[in-house]
């Protein structure tokens, strides 16, 4: 069942559970996919069949090992393109999730490789997301949500979700990205080298700091 119909369904339960450990369930999977629940049921049946995840009636969705290993290298792709249209080609952070959507599916594994190895084996995409290793594996440090996140709380920006990009745009004019050193005032500002920054709204549910 080789196809990107199949690709984007490991992705998105993948996607899922990067940042936070409750499994997606079928209806999350519709509303994710913008897919009719009984498209996504039918679906689904397909890949536990293949082996790729385990499903029971009404319950979540979960990746198998040979699902997480082909999801794993799907979410690589992507990543590493997403990266490479920014170092290389000046995307904004912004622009790069529908470009790479697409590519994810056409580039080949001896490009991905040349790609990986020009853009220096990067960790991470330019949100903050670990890009899993030829082999799958990814590093990930403790981590708490901007919305959690106690008032005083010090801490690195690890992540920025590319869910909106309106949220995006508003982080990058206030000068928020992955690596950025800040305290917490409350989830809708954060200080910065002394300074307060006002934060566009979304923000909370779109930011995560080390913890």
């Amino acid at each position: 069942m080789a196809s990107p119909a199949v690709d984007d369904y490991l992705k998105t339960i993948y996607h899922h559970t990067e940042w936070q450990s409750e499994h997606i369930t079928p209806s999350q999977l519709a509303l994710e996919l913008g897919l009719a629940p009984s498209s996504v049921t039918e679906m689904v049946q397909k890949l536990a069949a293949q082996g790729l995840v385990t499903h029971r009636p009404y319950g979540p969705v979960s990746l198998t090992p040979a699902g997480e290993r082909r999801a794993a290298e799907v979410v690589r792709r992507h990543r590493l393109i997403e990266t490479w249209l920014v170092q290389e080609y000046g995307y904004a952070w912004d622009e790069v999730h529908d470009e790479a959507e697409v590519l994810e599916h056409t580039v080949s594994d001896r490009l991905l490789d040349g790609i990986d190895a020009r853009l220096g084996r990067p960790a991470f995409d330019p949100h903050g997301d670990a890009i899993p290793d030829a082999a799958g594996s990814v590093h990930r440090e403790p981590f708490v949500l901007l919305a959690d996140a106690a008032p005083g709380h010090r801490g690195r920006v690890l992540r920025v979700s590319d869910r909106n990009p309106a949220v995006l745009r508003g982080l990058d004019d206030a000068g928020v990205r992955p690596g950025t050193e800040v305290t917490v005032q409350d989830a809708a500002a954060l200080v910065v080298d002394g300074a307060t920054l006002d934060l566009p709204e979304g923000a909370a549910q779109a930011v995560w700091l080390s913890a």
